[in-house]
């Protein structure tokens, strides 16, 4: 993934939007100020997978892939976090909708697309199926026993006792350093993009990595970045939820709404790796993101649940555990052979479409 190096404006913005953020708790009934407020998470979005993408050039793959992926968590556990404290137990919930939302988003809607975009450009595009295979088993693992083995506990109505949400938060736990040190220190060759077309990838140029300066720059930078983002979310959700409630839209839809902001820089990178025929990268960053996102959020979410004694609600319902099942199973299907084409894309879309019919339209 390579990004012309730091340009003023991705040094500028997110200062902006933290600026907007001060002028928020200066003056919060200001008018426009939400439409600033999103203004600035938007730009703060944008910044971040600039300066991702300028150290993944720097630490090359599949280093790159997981500082955006970390990064995206980070963002998904802090405004989580953040609104259990300030919802209660009345958000216990809300890490489930969240995390659920973002498999369905990272599966089906980046992965269909990028599966969609980068077949249509290059017809066939390849990948590493030995780290993918890898990939999909731990995911699945975490994701089958964060979701759905909370509905079949003893005495269970999708909550784990506190025991069992130890015990369940440090198995993810180990899951998620399992793998990280799999794809970075014993089999990063399988994480490597492939080429299968005979043109150069888009991203083959004469670009030199950046100097250590700007990789450093593009660190702080990133940090910056985040903070915005989540101090800009975390501002503009008083006012989402009560949108939210006033047109009635079902409780998830909330859960839904953080997941696809958090994974927005996600999103463009997918993008721009399955038009540069880098399917790999892709793939990297869309299912190591529902590793971490998993693997990270449900430790935070079950110390603080523990701590404040809250029925942390994880166990998803029928039709959810249904549509997760089948996404799992198609993915699998879709990356079985190492080459992929439009028409896994298309199923991905389609899958897609129905999750967020039936989250609107239940």
């Amino acid at each position: 993934m390579i990004t012309p190096h730091n340009r003023l404006w991705s040094l500028a913005l997110p200062w902006f939007s933290l600026g907007i953020v001060l002028l928020y708790f200066m003056l919060p009934q200001l008018l426009g100020i939400v439409i600033l407020l999103s203004i600035g998470l938007m730009a703060s979005v944008i910044c971040a997978v600039h300066h991702a993408e300028v150290i993944a050039h720097k630490v090359g793959e599949p280093f790159g892939t997981l500082v955006l992926a970390l990064s995206v968590t980070i963002i998904e556990v802090a405004l989580i976090v953040s609104m259990m404290l300030s919802g209660g137990e009345a958000a216990m919930g809300l890490a489930r909708d969240t995390i659920f939302a973002a498999i369905m988003i990272i599966l089906n809607g980046i992965i269909g697309l990028s599966l969609l975009v980068g077949g249509r450009k290059h017809q066939i595009q390849g990948f590493n199926l030995e780290g993918v295979t890898a990939a999909l088993g731990t995911m699945t693992i975490i994701t089958v026993i964060a979701l759905i083995v909370p509905n079949y506990v003893a005495n269970s109505s999708g909550i784990y006792n506190p025991t069992q949400l130890l015990f369940m938060a440090f198995i993810t736990l180990v899951l998620f350093a399992a793998f990280t040190a799999f794809q970075t220190i014993g089999h990063r060759e399988y994480f490597l993009p492939v080429i299968l077309n005979d043109k150069p990838s888009v991203d083959v140029t004469s670009l030199a990595p950046p100097s250590l300066q700007t990789t450093w720059i593009s660190v702080a930078s990133l940090l910056v970045s985040l903070i915005a983002v989540v101090l800009s979310a975390k501002a503009i959700s008083p006012t989402l939820e009560k949108l939210l409630e006033h047109v009635g839209a079902p409780v998830a839809t909330l859960g839904i709404l953080i997941a696809a902001i958090v994974l927005l820089p996600e999103f463009g990178a997918a993008m721009r790796a399955a038009k540069a025929d880098k399917l790999q990268s892709s793939l990297n960053l869309a299912i190591g993101s529902a590793i971490a996102s998993i693997g990270l959020t449900i430790p935070a979410v079950t110390i603080l649940a523990v701590i404040m004694q809250w029925p942390l609600e994880l166990g998803l319902d029928a039709k959810s555990s249904v549509l997760l099942v089948l996404s799992l199973f198609i993915v699998s299907h879709s990356l079985r052979t190492g080459n992929t084409t439009m028409l896994p894309g298309v199923l991905h879309i389609c899958l897609f479409a129905i999750y967020l019919f039936l989250s609107f339209v239940p």
